[in-house]
């Protein structure tokens, strides 16, 4: 499922045009080469061959290949987001439709568990240095909650909720990649944490009669 969308980070300068399908192109040559052979396959120098950019513009893209497969992450999230827009979960409840949202998700990873195991274990040894990068995946992964939740304007309470949600899917990934969760005991972690939405909802004001 290599995507060939992304977006350069919001505190990086804007990129232009050929910068932009440069970038593209280096994350999709990371999402392929991770597709086959999972972290250890993505070098920098095939990806830059890959990619048809020098070695020394891969490097100034992406510093490290850390750096290069948390982006290559934020942009998966950034096609699965769209993906999902296109046909939005089903749900009654906002903890429902966030459940079927996130094992979606987590479904078209397990498709490609090789470039699921290569992301997930940047994000692992990411240290301060890939923080925006870090930042991105974070926020691309809230943005798909929300959207789910069909919330534009979130309350602390309801923020704190999707942050442990979040770190509930992540954890489920590692877990399942390890082969210490079943697909079974996923969709029960990922549904009972949903419940957090409803535990969070503003209450509605009383009526007076």
């Amino acid at each position: 499922m290599p995507a060939e969308v992304s977006s350069a980070s919001p505190s990086s300068p804007a990129l232009t045009e050929r910068q932009e399908a440069r970038r593209r192109r280096i994350l999709h040559a990371s999402a392929q080469l991770a597709s086959r052979g999972g972290f250890d396959a993505v070098q920098m120098r095939e990806v830059a061959e890959s990619s048809q950019v020098a070695l020394g513009t891969l490097y100034r893209y992406f510093p490290s290949k850390v750096h290069l497969l948390v982006a290559t992450m934020q942009a998966q999230l950034e096609h699965m987001h769209g993906t999902l827009r296109k046909k939005p979960p089903q749900g009654a409840t906002a903890a429902e439709r966030v459940a079927e949202t996130l094992m979606r998700a987590f479904r078209a990873l397990q498709r490609e568990p090789h470039l699921a195991d290569a992301m997930v274990r940047a994000l692992t040894f990411a240290d301060r240095s890939v923080s925006p990068e870090v930042d991105q995946v974070s926020r691309q992964t809230t943005m798909i909650i929300l959207d789910a939740m069909g919330l534009e304007d979130p309350t602390p309470q309801q923020l704190s909720a999707v942050r442990v949600i979040e770190h509930t899917w992540h954890s489920a990934l590692i877990t399942w990649l390890s082969g210490r969760a079943s697909i079974a005991q996923v969709k029960i972690d990922i549904e009972t944490v949903c419940r957090l939405i409803d535990l969070t909802a503003p209450e509605e004001p009383a009526r007076h009669r």
